[in-house]
C-alpha cells in the first residue's frame, strides 16, 4: 500500500495549511492516518513539508521571521558523523522540532575529566532575570554549576572544534561551556533558552552575540533513575546517558518552535552534564 501512495502537491498544500492554524506534526500524522494514508508515508511527507516549508506556516501563525540555525549533516540519514577527532552516532532525528540524540560524543574518561575540572568552581546555579538581563537565583533551576570560559583549556577547546564541526556552526558564536550537577530531588522546570523579545532586559543580552539558536546537553554520568531531559509539547524524553548528547535548535524566539525543555528530578544517583549554547553571532 505504501508505494502506491504519492505526496502530491496537494498533499503538501494541505500540510502547509493545516500547520498554519496551529495543528501540531502529531496531530497532522493523526489526520492521515484517519484518511487511509499509511504512518510511514504520512510521518514522511508532514517531516518533508514542514522542514521545505517553514516560512509559509509560520507566517500563517503569526510567527517572527526565522533565522539561520546550526544544522546537522543529516540529509542522507547518516548512523554517523565525522566530528573531527571522534565519529558521533546519530541515535535519534527528529525534524519539527529539530531535535537530534547523538552518541558517543564525549568518551568516559573525558566525560570524568570535564567533571573534575568542574567540581571545585562548583555553585547554586544562576538563571538570567529577563527583566534586566542579570543573573539570579531562581527556584524553578536547583542544580550546582559553573562556566568554563570559550577556550579555556585544552580539553573544553577540543570539544568546542568537535560540537562546532558536528553541527556547522562556528566555535566563536558558542558561549562557554557550563557544567551543571543535579543532586536526587534537583530538577530544572521546563523553559525555553531563548532571551524572550518582550522583555526589558533582552537588548542588553542580544548585545553579546544575537540570539540563542540552539542547546547541547552533554551527559556526563548515568543516573540510576531519573534525570531526563524533557520536551513537554512533543512529547519527548531523553535519558541521560554518558557520553551521549541531545541537541536542539529554534530559529525563532518563540513558543512556536516547540522547544519548550526541562530537566526531570534526579530520583535516585546523581547528574551532571556540560551545556552548550550556540549564538546568531560572534558570543564576546
Amino acid at each position: 500500500m505504501t508505494a502506491r501512495q504519492t505526496i502530491t502537491p496537494a498533499l503538501r498544500q494541505w500540510i502547509i495549511d493545516q500547520a498554519g492554524t496551529g495543528i501540531a506534526a502529531p496531530s497532522l500524522v493523526d489526520a492521515m492516518g484517519r484518511a487511509g494514508w499509511a504512518e510511514d508515508v504520512a510521518v514522511r511527507a508532514v517531516e518533508e513539508v514542514l522542514r521545505a516549508h517553514p516560512g509559509e506556516a509560520a507566517r500563517a501563525q503569526g510567527l517572527p521571521p526565522a533565522v539561520p540555525v546550526p544544522e546537522p549533516p543529516l540529509a542522507d540519514s547518516p548512523l554517523f558523523i565525522d566530528a573531527g577527532d571522534r565519529r558521533v552516532e546519530v541515535l535519534m532525528a527528529m525534524a519539527n522540532p529539530r531535535v537530534v540524540l547523538f552518541g558517543n560524543l564525549l568518551s568516559p574518561e573525558e566525560c570524568q575529566a570535564v567533571i573534575e575540572a568542574a567540581r571545585t568552581r562548583m555553585a547554586r546555579s544562576l538563571t538570567v532575570q529577563a527583566a534586566s538581563g542579570s543573573e539570579e537565583v531562581n527556584e524553578d533551576r536547583t542544580s550546582d554549576g559553573m562556566f568554563f570560559q570559550r577556550g579555556e583549556n585544552e580539553a573544553v577547546a577540543r570539544l568546542e572544534e568537535r560540537i562546532a564541526r558536528l553541527v556547522r556552526w562556528p566555535v566563536e558564536n558558542g558561549e562557554g561551556l557550563q557544567v551543571l550537577h543535579y543532586r536526587p530531588g534537583a530538577e530544572y522546570k521546563p523553559h525555553y533558552d531563548y532571551f524572550d523579545p518582550a522583555e526589558p532586559g533582552t537588548p542588553r543580552l542580544l548585545r553579546r552575540g544575537g540570539q540563542r539558536v540552539a542547546t547541547l546537553v552533554i551527559y556526563l554520568n548515568d543516573p540510576v533513575r531519573g534525570g531526563g531531559t524533557t520536551f513537554p509539547d512533543v512529547p519527548l524524553e531523553i535519558g541521560p546517558r554518558q557520553g551521549n548528547a541531545v541537541f536542539f535548535s529554534y530559529g525563532r524566539a518563540h513558543p512556536g518552535s516547540r522547544t519548550l525543555h526541562g530537566g526531570a528530578p534526579v530520583i535516585e544517583g546523581e547528574k551532571w552534564i556540560a551545556t552548550k549554547w550556540l549564538r546568531e553571532r560572534e558570543f564576546k
